[in-house]
């Protein structure tokens, strides 16, 4: 049960990193042609700018929950790291509960948004739900919870990052 569990959130982080890589890739092409229009044509897009923001929001949650399962989110050792055996467990527990907490907060009232907003419209995309801008705050908050769940399940409790998840910078 265990195996499988941990197999579908290997392929719920998959799926996040292709939805955060792809609004990174849109990003991309369309900011530069927000530029070439408004410098170049003199005549300025007024989608690209508003399109970004969007993409972003979705970029930002689905990242977010990307980072968390690959223990690549800001941590505060000291305390673990002084701590041994029941005691490290019990402060790890605390920390993910607080983390489901957090995540369950995103998912009810984020939920609540999304429904209150949902017959709004976008001013720069009229056929777009406002709603659909702040779907990605229950739905990072649900990815997340499950994440959590996951970790508290499996004892991964003050993970490293995994030596594929890092790339070395280059200094020269």
């Amino acid at each position: 049960m265990q195996a499988h569990y941990i197999r579908a959130m290997d392929r719920l982080q998959l799926l996040c990193m292709v939805i955060a890589g792809s609004c990174l890739v849109v990003i991309t092409l369309i900011i530069p042609w927000g530029v070439f229009t408004r410098y170049v044509l003199n005549s300025a897009s007024s989608w690209p700018e508003p399109l970004a923001v969007l993409l972003m929001i979705w970029f930002s949650f689905m990242s977010a929950a990307l980072c968390y399962r690959e223990n690549l989110h800001i941590g505060v050792m000291v305390l673990p790291n002084a701590l041994k055996g029941t005691a490290r467990i019990a402060v790890g527990w605390l920390v993910e509960v607080c983390m489901a907490a957090t995540n369950l907060f995103m998912l009810v009232w984020g939920l609540r948004l999304v429904e209150t907003t949902w017959h709004q419209v976008i001013a720069d995309f009229p056929i777009v739900s406002t709603g659909t801008s702040y779907l990605p705050v229950p739905l990072g908050g649900t990815i997340t919870l499950l994440f959590v769940i996951e970790r508290l399940w499996t004892g991964r409790l003050f993970g490293r990052p995994t030596d594929d998840s890092l790339v070395p910078i280059s200094t020269e």
